[in-house]
């Protein structure tokens, strides 16, 4: 079953329905759901979809033609062309005036097989398909490859696409259609371990429970998870080490360049390229207090992929176990207890994005065009941080907000925490509203004394 996607879906066929050559380039991380995202659009649709392999020109070229001639002209079986500019001259003609799709799935490998490749393809779409009804679309897994070499000005592809679509893990409200039967707080959960990545969401099955799904993906030494981030980083990097040693040092609570720097035993700047790198594959992200965002000092790091930061807080110092066949033994004594402490940051940026869904539609105090985070030295110089802050920069309107991802109800500490926080951010905004989100509901004194302002979110209330 294809889940969600909507507004993809919706730029494709928009683009399809336009006359003449069209060109897309769809592009994101590996397991992120691009070929099925291709291919939901173009059942339906007289096309043809070819994935590339990391092999030459020449084989590619042949596994290419044999796969156009079986999905558009099977009638042609067995005809063989030697070159890239006589394969899309038979295209063009056999297509002739009709609607066809022509998708090319990695793009990259073939790129990076042949460097004149992509110098070649720009001369096959300005004299050969831009005279067509064809609508091309393009797609890889190498993010700095497609951002670089096909949608920069310097790319020879530059100018021709009709537009682009950048795949992104699903929200927590779309995760959540992987996994229907499950209530919230196992939805909530199941997208804090997968980071809704379409690939990882697929593999938990919610016919059987939440913690046998967990065992099965990263506790066996056959799941699909337990290897996973390596996997990737072998795929996107050359070499490991170094990704993999920052990655750990962010596990462990390095956030700061210099903290990190100091535990891989990097350089500045060597430590800024492999940043950089694993920003760009979405490992990592940089965080800045929202109100202070040029404020260098207030820059920090942190593990945005879900199941990244699961894997890198639980699994090293599981092996033993899950290599012996005990991952079970192992997740019930030292992990199934610390899942709701995990799932505060995840809570945190579920309650951000429900923020800004709330408050770019009207549903807030004020139209909120920014959400993230805040941190800094409180009233009595001690630091502190919120974990929820939308801002208006037009308006100079504010709120704030505070999460609780616990088996409790959230209660008047709590809130008098949050309202002591009024006034730590820059003094131009006006703190209109405040809110405090909660998975296991409020007190009888949070709900009696909360101000007027003070809007109490459950977890159920995000689902709705």
């Amino acid at each position: 079953m294809f889940i969600a996607r909507e507004e993809e879906l919706r730029i494709l066929e928009e683009t399809y329905n336009k006359s003449g050559f069209q060109m897309t380039v769809i592009y994101g991380r590996r397991r992120i759901g691009k070929s099925t995202l291709i291919s939901e659009f173009i059942k339906d649709k007289e096309s043809s979809y070819y994935m590339a392999s990391q092999s030459s020109l020449e084989d590619n070229l042949s596994k290419w033609t044999e796969q156009y001639i079986n999905d558009i002209a099977p009638e042609m079986e067995g005809v063989t062309f030697k070159d890239i500019e006589n394969f899309f001259r038979f295209i063009c003609n056999n297509a002739r005036d009709k609607r066809i799709i022509i998708a090319l799935d990695e793009i990259p490998y073939i790129a990076e097989a042949d460097e004149t490749f992509l110098s070649r393809f720009q001369r096959i779409i300005d004299t050969m398909l831009s005279k067509t009804n064809i609508y091309l679309i393009l797609c890889g897994s190498a993010i700095s490859f497609m951002e670089r070499e096909v949608l920069s000005e310097k790319s020879p592809l530059f100018g021709r696409r009709t537009n682009q679509i950048f795949l992104k893990p699903f929200n927590y409200k779309d995760s959540a259609k992987f996994v229907p039967k499950y209530n919230n707080e196992e939805k909530a959960i199941v997208y804090g371990l997968t980071g809704g990545v379409a690939k990882y969401l697929c593999l938990f099955d919610d016919s059987i429970s939440l913690d046998e799904n967990i065992i099965k993906n990263f506790f066996t030494s056959s799941g699909y998870l337990y290897e996973e981030p390596m996997n990737l980083l072998r795929q996107e990097f050359r070499t490991i080490n170094t990704y993999n040693a920052v990655i750990e040092a962010c596990a462990l609570g390095a956030n700061k360049v210099n903290e990190i720097a100091d535990k891989t035993h990097t350089t500045t700047a060597a430590l800024a390229y492999i940043i950089n790198g694993l920003m760009t594959v979405g490992i990592l992200s940089k965080i800045t207090a929202i109100t202070e965002e040029k404020n260098k000092k207030k820059v920090s790091y942190e593990i945005a992929d879900g199941m990244y930061k699961f894997w890198y807080k639980f699994i090293p110092s599981a092996r033993a176990a899950i290599e012996m066949g005990k991952g079970d033994v192992y997740y019930h004594a030292n992990v199934k207890n610390e899942i709701h402490d995990y799932m505060g940051k995840i809570f945190e940026k579920m309650c951000q994005y429900y923020t800004l869904e709330q408050g770019i539609t009207g549903k807030l105090k004020f139209l909120v065009t920014n959400v993230g985070t805040w941190w800094g030295n409180g009233h009595d110089r001690v630091p502190t941080d919120i974990d929820v802050v939308g801002i208006n920069k037009a308006t100079h309107e504010a709120l704030l907000g505070e999460c609780k991802f616990k088996n409790e109800a959230l209660g008047k500490e709590v809130y008098e925490g949050l309202t002591a926080r009024k006034g730590l951010i820059d003094s131009k905004f006006k703190e209109v509203q405040l809110i405090l989100f909660s998975l296991s509901g409020f007190t009888k004194w949070v709900e009696e004394n909360a101000d007027e302002s003070t809007l109490l979110v459950t977890l159920d209330d995000m689902y709705t």
